[in-house]
């Protein structure tokens, strides 16, 4: 009972809160219970609520995490059905005319050899289609049976503060009215773009507020895809003079989301249902169902800091952009995948305290490079939308070439979102206090295209090992030190690993006869699979290298030079 007002209150104990249960913040908390945190999620929507038909899209990156934390399968058996093409099309209307496909495998046909621009990703885990409604499920089942991971439905956060020793939030307990006092040493907000909590650290989000409107509608369509005149696809591009749509396959049967984007001055939402027939291509006596609609706008917002001390955000209440490669949702896994370690790390004590600012120096330059390519990305496909050339549909010679022009322009235009390795891969943390860096410049990326590279800071370049097994599987959840000549000395990082209590594992790699970008003898690759360090032979001062990758702030400002007799 709280003695001020008379009303119930309950208290609860947890190392970390995770303030929402979408899939960052599902993500966030699972890895942290599997790396010994006694973690407390609070939810504000019912058990077992079904979220609205957002994301589509699970990227490489995010499928990487999924397998590291032991459920990539579980989620690729998720989604459309196993024959269900994942492809991209170009069409005059939902059953019109096809003016070219990116051409994408199902779930099956990627176990099968295929050809397509979607097929050479470096990966063990190539991205999935499959929407959230999807997702969700697979990552509350994961939770549930986490040991010391505990999930609350149906509260609220009210309030929160913090000191040097943990953070206290007060939360509300929405069917009952009883009163959460939870106590924590770190609180994480994911709860969304209208964060409570970042809005309590009284951070402003700044970019760009709105380049773009968007209606989208959930509907379930039963009869439409008997209407069709070409192969099922995943996501269906309209390009009309008038108006221009996107439409996702959920269930790859009967229910999907149309996305139309308004042009300038039109009313969202107003008198939809001729614009929808006209989009997908129906007459007045096809039936359909709007099971649920959504006015959004296109932005580019990004947190002025994602930390306050012992408060951190993730995700969309960290960053949110116009959903261009699905980039919205991944980007807050990967978000959460950086600070999972760093969190575990400082709760089990071999992490400096200074260490968790790599967090915001890491992850928010990271969001600006990404949100911009998806920015530029969505502005160009304003530009096409806005340029749809008239008579599409024209019958004969003329309209079959002027279809060929356009269809080439949307499938080169597009090909980058869809196909986009260097969102997934070509970032990198330069500056970040946890990397030893060296001399060499960081290689540059663009939205669809990387070069692997081991400059620290990069991603750890992915290699088949024998025995057709993944270098990410050997390499396990905390830092790998790979050796890549089996004379190489390990002793001393190894040693000033165990002396400060950092978690290491000694991986031997066996690259005889295959050409990577692994040019050193050793390297150290963080939890997250970023490169940490690099060299022939252990540095001069081994503990000082450990102390900088731990974080320490004297060590952090001192470069560690190794004995590398590489280029």
């Amino acid at each position: 009972m709280n003695a001020r007002d008379g009303t119930a209150e309950a208290v609860i104990h947890a190392q970390v809160l995770v303030v929402g249960a979408g899939p960052v913040g599902l993500t966030l908390a699972i890895d942290l219970a599997r790396r010994g945190v006694q973690v407390l999620v609070v939810e504000q929507r019912a058990r077992g609520e079904r979220p609205a038909p957002k994301c589509n899209h699970v990227s490489a990156h995010t499928m990487e995490i999924f397998r590291r934390l032991g459920f990539a399968d579980a989620v690729r058996a998720a989604g459309l059905p196993d024959e269900h093409p994942h492809d991209v099309a170009h069409r005059t209307a939902f059953t019109g005319a096809e003016l070219s496909r990116i051409e994408i495998p199902s779930r099956q046909g990627r176990r099968r050899p295929h050809q397509s621009p979607d097929a050479d990703w470096p990966t063990p885990e190539p991205p999935h289609r499959v929407n959230q409604i999807y997702l969700e499920p697979v990552l509350q089942a994961q939770a549930a049976a986490q040991p010391g991971l505990q999930l609350l439905h149906r509260v609220r956060l009210l309030a929160l503060e913090q000191d040097a020793n943990g953070c206290q939030a007060i939360a509300l307990r929405i069917d009952d009215g009883v009163r959460l006092r939870i106590r924590c040493r770190y609180l994480v907000g994911c709860d969304g773009p209208r964060s409570t909590v970042r809005r309590a650290l009284g951070i402003r989000f700044v970019g760009a507020p709105g380049f773009g409107r968007v209606h989208s509608l959930w509907l379930r369509a039963p009869g439409l895809r008997a209407l069709e005149r070409h192969a099922p696809a995943w996501a269906t591009l309209i390009y009309q003079p008038q108006r221009c749509a996107s439409v996702y396959a959920i269930d790859g049967h009967e229910t999907f989301v149309l996305h139309r984007y308004l042009p300038p001055g039109e009313p969202p939402g107003l008198e939809d249902d001729a614009p929808v027939r006209a989009l997908l291509g129906v007459d007045a006596d096809f039936e359909y169902q709007v099971l649920g609609r959504e006015d959004w706008t296109a932005r580019r917002l990004v947190a002025e800091r994602f930390a306050d001390r012992r408060v951190l955000l993730c995700g969309d209440a960290a960053h949110v952009w116009v959903p261009m490669a699905g980039y919205g949702m991944n980007a807050g896994i990967a978000d959460a995948a950086t600070l999972a370690w760093l969190l575990a790390g400082r709760l089990r004590g071999w992490l400096h305290d200074q260490a968790l600012q790599a967090y915001d120096t890491e992850r928010r330059p990271i969001t600006e490079q990404v949100s911009q390519f998806a920015m530029d990305h969505a502005l160009a496909l304003q530009r096409e939308r806005a340029t749809v050339p008239p008579g599409l549909d024209a019958p004969g010679p003329e309209g079959a070439a002027r279809r060929l022009a356009f269809g080439r322009v949307l499938h080169a235009l597009n090909l980058r979102q869809y196909a986009c390795a260097g969102l997934n891969f070509g970032s990198h943390c330069a500056g970040s206090p946890l990397v030893s860096d060296d001399d060499e410049t960081l290689p540059a990326y663009t939205m669809d295209r990387y070069t692997p590279s081991t400059v620290p800071g990069c991603r750890t370049p992915h290699l088949w090992l024998p025995g057709a097994r993944s270098l990410y599987d050997a390499h396990g959840d905390d830092h790998a030190l790979l050796r890549f000549d089996p004379r190489a000395e390990v002793a001393p990082i190894v040693a000033a690993a165990r002396r400060r209590s950092m978690p290491m594992r000694v991986v031997d790699v066996d690259t005889a006869g295959a050409i990577t970008p692994y040019r050193h003898a050793l390297l150290l690759s963080r939890p997250d699979r970023i490169v940490a360090w690099r060299g022939d032979r252990p540095p001069h001062d081994a503990l000082a290298l450990i102390d900088r990758l731990r974080g320490c702030t004297v060590a952090a400002s001192l470069p560690i030079r190794s004995e590398s007799t590489s280029s």
